[in-house]
């Protein structure tokens, strides 16, 4: 299938774990993920229904080899102080307010940085990063998810 980028804004609110639980269960709910069941490639025989609950999804080894190239590939928000060589794979890294300083010259990025962060900040596949976003007034307004998944 090969790695494929992701990238989700959210309202802002102090929690990170639940905005990210919030997110997984949307797009969920949506089916805006990749699943193997879906592919024309298979016959209409072959092809296999989505989950009905987000709990199954990962019960598939196929899932769990390829993922679904989504938020759905992380569960998590790990703290960002702890001790890196680099983390668990299917977690959510917080950005920093030093990572963003010496990305973008503030700790108080916008939307319009979003592209500058995404290059700038160590990730890893199958470990997403996340950020809180800020108007010109300094509120924090959004956070934003993002990063890569599969091989």
């Amino acid at each position: 299938m090969g790695a494929s980028e992701w990238r989700y804004f959210v309202p802002y609110q102090e929690d990170l774990n639940q905005a990210l639980q919030d997110l997984r269960q949307q797009v969920f709910s949506t089916g805006k993920y990749w699943w193997y069941g879906d592919s024309e490639h298979l016959s209409p025989a072959n092809r296999s229904p989505r989950p009905a609950r987000l709990e199954q999804l990962f019960e598939d080894e196929y899932v769990r080899e390829e993922g679904t190239h989504s938020i759905l590939d992380v569960d998590r928000v790990v703290d960002p102080d702890r001790p890196r060589d680099w983390y668990d794979q299917g977690t959510i890294v917080p950005a920093t307010a030093d990572e963003v300083r010496a990305a973008i010259g503030t700790d108080r990025p916008t939307r319009t940085d979003t592209a500058e962060l995404d290059d700038k900040l160590p990730r890893a596949r199958w470990v997403g990063r996340c950020a809180v976003l800020y108007d010109e007034h300094g509120n924090p307004t959004e956070i934003t998810f993002w990063g890569h998944s599969g091989d």
